[in-house]
């Protein structure tokens, strides 16, 4: 029985204190739609600068809607309702689906829907520049607690685009909070860009210092400005902006030659897909194969066509053009061996002239199938954007899986030609070709197959180049001078010179090009 009267307690004090709960929470609620329902009110005005008051109470109040209310004000969608005079979020009807136009009302506080309206049943709050910029700012800061850190670094930056310096007090408090080192990084850089505009020198001075080796394009604009303005800024300031200013341009021209060789590695690594072909051919047959530009062309027109074939499955296309670019070119490749280049052995100047003209038949094919115009590949969504390795630097993922494409297609080269049969028959075909006819090699079969290979592989380079440039009928000409440069330069029949001569020429034409144009 005592334990049954201390039941009956405990339950009566739960009771009790649910009751007091309740009660407390329900006017704590209450006086917050209280509080966001007069800050809304307020923005009935005309002045500009009471508007401005009434959004910083309005976002200043702990509540689901105020968000809400601040991006509709910014949208153009808060309005009042004429005759009541209640701030309304109006959403225009759509006179396409009958409607006679006019609005769709909801209460800007509760959401509660007041029907709809003509267009004359409601006055939209006005709102010029500098308030739009200034409510920017005010969503980005409620937003700034957003699950998603692109979504927090979005709202860092539209803190700083809205120039309000006022903002920076919130920034400092979710810098504390912060664990996204990106997010961290962008709120630092925004706290930097204010305090260069502070009017206190000492706070200046010290963004200055946190500044040095920040390549924000928004910190250097104010470094730049400080070391500039002898009106307004001490000696102390526009010498310590200077020096910042050129620790960064140090930093940035390190960057700069990291991306020059990057970007040369990746228009090397075009040159060795490009040549290593024509180095085995050139190397086995001795043949100057002037139409193997258009061999890489039938590459990429390939994948264009695969990616025609196949609308809903772009990022998986490419790897169906690979293979179908290889199997292309090289009957391609086998076609011309067999129909022209065979009764042309030991004639380097006639297979120039013939190989010349079979390149111009396949640039007027292609102009006849496809017209004149420049064809656009779609590059696959991971191959799109950036590779950011540092603040400041950054890689291209198509240049870079380009750069790593190449590295494998030498390498199935290589171990083709080492671990084969036909490899064995090419290398000794190569080295002593009647030997190799008197060991049983047949020197024919040799060729056609060579000249296939060497042929698939311009067309496999002819799927990393539509994911750089255009596809168009005059593609293969802009590397053919090139790929015999590589070749020449590589070592005839030598795979490895070819790689290290077409990735160094690459990175040379980067260097040299800010030079010669």
């Amino acid at each position: 029985m005592p334990r049954y009267k201390g039941r009956v307690f405990s339950a009566w004090r739960l009771s009790v204190a649910a009751l007091f709960l309740f009660v407390w929470a329900v006017p704590a609620a209450g006086a917050d739609d209280a509080g966001l329902q007069a800050a809304v009110d307020a923005l009935n005005t005309r002045s500009f600068a009471d508007k401005r008051s009434a959004a910083n109470a309005v976002a200043a109040i702990d509540h689901p809607r105020s968000l809400v209310v601040l991006q509709a004000f910014l949208d153009g969608d808060l309005f009042t309702e004429r005759g009541t005079g209640r701030v309304v979020i109006a959403t225009l009807l759509d006179e396409a689906a009958g409607a006679k136009g006019g609005y769709a009302l909801r209460d800007a506080v509760t959401e509660e829907a007041l029907g709809e309206t003509g267009r004359r049943g409601a006055r939209k709050i006005t709102l010029n520049n500098q308030l739009r910029r200034f409510l920017r700012g005010l969503v980005a800061g409620l937003r700034l607690a957003d699950a998603d850190p692109d979504s927090r670094i979005a709202a860092v930056q539209a803190v700083l685009e809205s120039g309000d310096a006022s903002l920076g007090a919130l920034l400092r408090e979710r810098a504390s909070a912060e664990t996204d080192g990106d997010v961290r990084a962008a709120i630092t850089t925004a706290l930097a860009v204010f305090d260069l505009d502070s009017p206190d020198e000492a706070t200046k001075l010290a963004a200055i210092a946190a500044s040095h080796g920040n390549l924000d394009g928004n910190v250097r604009m104010k470094l730049t400005a400080l070391a500039n303005d002898t009106s307004a800024d001490s000696a102390a300031v526009r010498g310590a902006a200077r020096d910042a200013l050129a620790v960064i341009e140090r930093t940035v021209a390190r960057y700069q030659t990291v991306e020059t060789v990057l970007f040369g590695l990746s228009l090397g690594s075009i040159l060795v897909l490009a040549a290593i072909g024509l180095s085995i051919t050139f190397g086995v047959m001795g043949v100057i194969n002037m139409a193997h530009g258009e061999l890489i062309m039938l590459g990429a027109y390939t994948t264009y066509v695969v990616q025609e074939l196949m609308p809903g499955a772009l990022e998986y296309s490419i790897f169906v053009a690979i293979p179908a670019a290889f199997v292309v070119s090289g009957l391609a490749g086998i076609a011309i061996e067999r129909g022209v280049i065979r009764f042309l052995y030991g004639r380097p100047l006639e297979t120039l002239l013939a190989t010349f003209g079979v390149s111009l038949v396949l640039q007027q094919s292609v102009r006849t199938i496809f017209s004149p115009l420049n064809r656009a590949v779609s590059t696959p969504e991971w191959m799109s954007g950036s590779w950011e390795i540092v603040a400041g630097l950054s890689f291209t993922y198509n240049r870079l899986y380009t750069l790593i494409f190449a590295g494998l297609v030498v390498v199935a080269l290589l171990v083709i030609l080492q671990r084969t049969r036909l490899g064995l028959e090419v290398r000794a075909t190569m080295q002593n070709r009647s030997m190799a006819r008197a060991m049983g090699i047949r020197s024919a079969r040799v060729d056609a197959l060579t000249f296939g290979l060497g042929a698939g592989i311009a067309g496999v380079a002819g799927v990393a180049l539509s994911q750089l440039t255009n596809v168009g009928p005059n593609l293969g000409q802009a590397y053919i001078v090139d790929s015999f440069l590589v070749v020449v330069f590589g070592g005839v029949g030598n795979l490895w010179g070819t790689l290290v001569a077409g990735l160094s020429l690459g990175v040379v034409n980067k260097f040299l090009e800010p030079v010669t144009g």
